[in-house]
């Protein structure tokens, strides 16, 4: 084994302008290993309902995993928060140079926790094992490209647009090549007045005949090949062969201009890659007249086939603009392609059109600063702007969080991985599409329901080790055998329960605030035919028989609240606090020993 466990915790108060150490209790630290799990154990333990997400007593954990700076692939830390676009559950993750820093900052350390609101902008420089304050006002309203370039270390920022408590502002990284993106994780920061965490340290040694064992089987993979090959930009690609490319806010399912945004005209355009030694690449490295970008697949299906601009160039110019401003590409695109529809129906006086980059680009910046009444109101959200202005129709969202560019009226088991998401509308905690849309329409709902619970479940393990996803999916062993690897014992059965743990600690979580059954809800959009197929839509009562499908997997009553014996089978019944409702119905009361039931 190299170096010791991670065991401890900094805790950051802007309000005092202090920093301290706490050892993390060994019961949660084996519970709920590290990463989302021990972010979510502390945010459930110490946020009161109703908690304001921009108020200072909201917390904001930057977690790691025990194996931060060992796991092959590219490094990941987690940003764990009360989400103030959705009032859930939130965890986001960004990858870059300054997770590595950070892990080789806080050797000994599992997270920063940061609670409370400074007077001023400020920084928070980590190195040697512990953490200072400084003064950051001379950067108040900077990029994040010009915040990177200020310091010395590896840097997690906000831009203009978590200044602004943009509810789907952004933690950029690497002067914003990479993003926390969804959720607004960056909204939080920014309400703390917390420009930037600069961290200062190298990445942990030991474990390279492990580590380069997995990148070796993982560069020969066909998921490390289509990653070498095209990274997630392919992802356009596939989404308008299959027909689930949401077009022209969610009007289509095919963009006839797919072919000047997909992976071949980025490809010609790159002037380098990402890590152009490794034999998995990463990203293409696109000039713009904004600077550097690297745009990714939600780049191109939010910004391009979202907003009908079918030329390459023009949409990785307006992802670079997201990316400096520190917004969400996916929540941005949504809210331009909503404004559009609404500017074309007449709700909004506004010289909008799809195919108009520079009108994008333009409303992007109003929303990053808040600067006019339309870009006041996107910049909460689209839910929270058809509350004002109407169009509820036009963009769909879940738990007001805005839908990826998948359409699932192509594989309804995306409906439901959508619907059932901890921090709403999200294709990061299962993506069945991929798999369903290639099925033609052979899957029963059992199969939907399991591809859906087992990838939940198996995605919240590998956030707890806060690992590559794509090397993580490739091998079932990696968690176990690296665990083993720095002295912790777990078997594959360990892993998966704290998977299905640290999921049902999220829904504890999410019920305390309010949600249930209701907020799962399909969104009204995709109800109605896809490029008038009949056949392309979803019927909202065999959602609902999914829905009930999908609890009765989980463990859950009808109202989608977990019950005593399955929290009790989880070792979380002592966790859930009075204040959380559960659903009973049905629970026979016994001491936990059922077991979960197949669909």
């Amino acid at each position: 084994m190299t170096g010791r466990h991670r065991d401890s915790i900094l805790r950051v108060d802007l309000t005092r302008g202090t920093v301290e150490r706490e050892r993390v209790p060994g019961e949660w630290r084996r519970r709920f290993l590290g990463g989302k799990g021990l972010g979510a154990r502390y945010l459930y333990e110490e946020l009161a309902p109703g908690t304001d997400p921009l108020g200072p007593d909201n917390l904001l954990a930057f977690a790691l995993g025990p194996l931060s700076g060992y796991l092959p692939g590219e490094s990941r830390y987690a940003a764990v928060t009360k989400s103030p676009l959705t009032g859930t559950f939130l965890d986001s993750y960004g990858g870059g140079a300054f997770p590595d820093a950070l892990a080789g900052a806080l050797p000994d350390c599992l997270a920063l926790l940061v609670t409370g609101r400074a007077d001023e902008w400020t920084a928070l420089v980590v190195e040697d094992g512990d953490a200072r304050l400084r003064p950051a006002a001379d950067l108040a309203g900077a990029d994040a490209e010009a915040t990177d370039a200020a310091y010395d270390g590896a840097v997690a920022c906000v831009g203009p647009a978590g200044e602004s408590r943009v509810a789907y502002a952004t933690v950029a990284t690497d002067g914003g090549d990479h993003h926390a993106g969804r959720g607004g994780a960056g909204a939080v920061m920014g309400a703390k007045r917390l420009k930037a965490i600069v961290a200062r340290g190298d990445p942990p040694e030991g474990h390279a005949d492990l580590r380069e064992r997995y990148e070796r089987a993982y560069e020969e993979s066909d998921v490390g090949r289509w990653q070498a090959a095209g990274e997630t930009v392919e992802s356009l690609d596939f989404a308008n062969e299959v027909g689930a490319l949401a077009t022209r806010g969610w009007q289509s399912g095919r963009f006839e201009g797919a072919e000047g945004i997909g992976v071949e005209p980025i490809r010609e355009r790159a002037v380098g890659r990402e890590h152009p030694d490794r034999a998995v690449p990463g990203g293409f490295r696109v000039e713009t007249d904004d600077g550097e970008s690297v745009p990714r697949g939600a780049t191109t299906m939010s910004l391009g086939a979202g907003l009908g601009i079918d030329e390459a160039d023009a949409v990785a110019a307006l992802g670079a603009t997201c990316d400096r401003l520190g917004v969400d590409v996916i929540s941005a695109g949504s809210a331009v392609a909503w404004a559009i529809r609404a500017a074309e129906r007449g709700l909004i006086d506004r010289d909008l059109a799809f195919g108009d980059p520079e009108a994008a680009r333009g409303l992007v910046r109003e929303i990053a600063t808040r600067s006019t009444p339309l870009g006041d109101a996107l910049a909460d959200g689209v839910a929270a702007a058809a509350a004002t202005y109407g169009g509820e129709e036009f963009v769909p969202t879940v738990k007001s969080m805005e839908l990826p560019a998948y359409d699932p009226r192509v594989a309804p088991a995306m409906a439901l991985a959508y619907a059932t998401s901890d921090r709403g509308a999200c294709h990061r905690r299962a993506r069945p599409i991929e798999a369903e849309a290639f099925a033609a329409g052979t899957w029963t709902d059992a199969e939907r329901v399991r591809a859906v619970v087992s990838a939940q479940d198996a995605r919240s393990v590998r956030w707890c080790l806060v690992g590559d996803d794509f090397v993580a999916e490739t091998f079932d062993d990696l968690g176990a055998e690296w665990l083993a690897a720095v002295g912790l014992d777990y078997t594959r059965e360990e892993l998966a329960r704290l998977g299905e743990r640290v999921w049902n600690l999220t829904r504890l979580f999410n019920a305390r605030e309010g949600f249930d059954r209701t907020d799962d809800r399909l969104p009204e959009p995709l109800r109605e035919p896809l490029d008038g197929d009949e056949a392309r839509a979803i019927d909202p009562a065999a959602f609902e028989r999914l829905l009930d499908a999908y609890y009765a997997a989980r463990g859950w009553g009808e109202n989608g609240l977990p019950t005593r014996a399955t929290l009790a089978r989880l070792d979380l019944l002592e966790t859930a606090d009075d204040a959380t409702p559960l659903d009973d119905a049905g629970d026979d009361g016994d001491d936990g020993d059922d077991r979960r039931g197949e669909p």
